[in-house]
């Protein structure tokens, strides 16, 4: 049986893209209290399928696609530029494919705005009215109103009409920031993205018996499961040494862990496969807020995920991303690294920032357990214990040694040189992370 917010979720679903959504309206037509339809609601803007605008309202939107992250909704241009939409709200669902700037020749502008695109400009009327006939919103910069013949055009055309009080190159950077952000937000891969779903996942419910357990077992190859209850909601785990010895008609709770660790599908790639390094465990559930399960992730998805991280190329770059390509094998030793201060990973002062330093020492000791121990890795625990300044344009050599590595963990010293001269010293704990 569905919960009412699931209820409230499937009913915003339905609704056709571009419909107005309250709260005091969803309360009244499911029968459900404001907080319970406030909180559907938001969780429905987490999931991508209604968007709220100031002075607007929220309204249903078409979920994206993740290889559209990189299109922004003229919607989202109204939040980001701190907009007032003067017309065509029905059309703030639609997506932006690109943006022209209006600072030229009508004729020459209309040459550049085709349908779906976003005109930039200024108090141009007649600009206004070309790009919206030629299937063209408009951000209207510098605060300026338009006629209202303008606004029904709009209206007419459903496609929005912006007042922005930002100038053109301002409200473009913005924009253009704004993407860039999505680019590097679609290369964070969350436990959702990698999960088996919860239609194709095995698990027990509390009265089945250690049998169930067994046949399973069977099934899938599995040796850990979710317990629910009758509401779906995880309540246990059961391992195979949890039943090892036991009758196979007791009952499934009278056996299992209780408080089991699961992870919500928003979780990180990287905090998972902390989390299964650490607690040495398998297999986790995926839940959503009210602890029902979504479905499973196991060991081996994180392993596949994080290999497949490790070949795609990059498109929005982080420093990470800098610091990682501008560090190179050195030519003598391939337990060696080097790497240029470049102006990138330096502090206001001009030298060798904290933070970039020990993502240096950090990347280094990875490549090197990769290397010897054919393993991915997840750092514990980090400690530098001597650093001295680095001007731009030094060269570092970092020397990583391993001091003691087992099955599951390794410790690692690293000494940073600049030229000849010892410049930082770190102590890094890793997990390793084996198949």
């Amino acid at each position: 049986m569905t919960t009412k917010h699931e209820q409230i979720i499937q009913h915003i679903i339905s609704l056709s893209v571009g419909s107005k959504i309250s709260v005091r309206q969803i309360a009244k037509d499911l029968n459900v209290s404001d907080g319970t339809a406030y909180r559907a609601i938001k969780e429905a803007e987490n999931q991508g399928i209604v968007s709220t605008i100031e002075r607007v309202g929220t309204i249903r939107i078409e979920r994206k696609k993740k290889e559209n992250f990189d299109r922004l909704t003229f919607a989202e241009v109204v939040n980001i530029i701190d907009g007032q939409v003067l017309g065509g709200h029905d059309g703030l669902y639609k997506t932006l494919s690109k943006f022209v700037i209006g600072a030229m020749q009508l004729e020459a502008m209309m040459r550049y705005t085709q349908a779906d695109s976003l005109l930039i400009v200024g108090n141009r009327i007649k600009a206004h009215e070309l790009a919206l006939n030629a299937g063209a919103a408009v951000l209207i910069t510098g605060g300026f109103d338009t006629e209202d013949y303008i606004k029904k055009l709009a209206d007419d055309k459903e496609m929005p009409i912006i007042s922005t009080s930002y100038d053109t190159f301002t409200v473009a950077a913005m924009i253009n920031r704004a993407i860039y952000d999505q680019l590097i937000k679609k290369e964070i891969i969350f436990v959702g993205d990698i999960a088996t779903p919860f239609e194709e996942s095995h698990y027990l419910r509390s009265k089945d018996t250690i049998e169930a357990w067994y046949k399973l077992n069977s099934l899938s190859s599995h040796t850990r499961f979710p317990v629910v209850d009758d509401k779906l909601q995880v309540i246990g785990m059961v391992s195979s040494k949890d039943i090892v010895g036991k009758d196979r008609s007791i009952v499934i709770d009278r056996v299992m862990s209780k408080k089991p660790q699961v992870v919500l599908s928003k979780t990180s790639l990287a905090s998972v496969a902390h989390t299964m390094v650490w607690e040495g465990i398998e297999l986790v559930p995926v839940v959503d807020q009210s602890y029902q399960l979504q479905g499973v992730v196991s060991r081996q998805d994180v392993l596949k995920a994080m290999q497949q991280i490790q070949r795609q190329p990059q498109v929005g770059e982080t420093i990470d991303d800098i610091v990682s390509r501008n560090l190179e094998t050195s030519e003598d030793d391939e337990n060696i690294f080097e790497s240029m201060v470049i102006p990138q990973m330096t502090n206001q002062l001009g030298t060798l920032s904290n933070g970039v330093f020990i993502t240096l020492i950090t990347e280094a000791s990875s490549r090197l357990l990769k290397k010897v121990k054919k393993a991915d890795v997840t750092i514990e625990n980090i400690t530098v214990y001597y650093s001295k300044p680095v001007q731009i344009d030094s060269k570092l050599t970092i020397k990583p040694q391993l001091l003691d590595v087992g099955r599951l963990y390794a410790k690692i010293d690293v000494e940073v040189y600049n030229e000849r001269n010892l410049v930082g010293k770190g102590l890094i704990m890793a997990q390793l992370i084996n198949r």
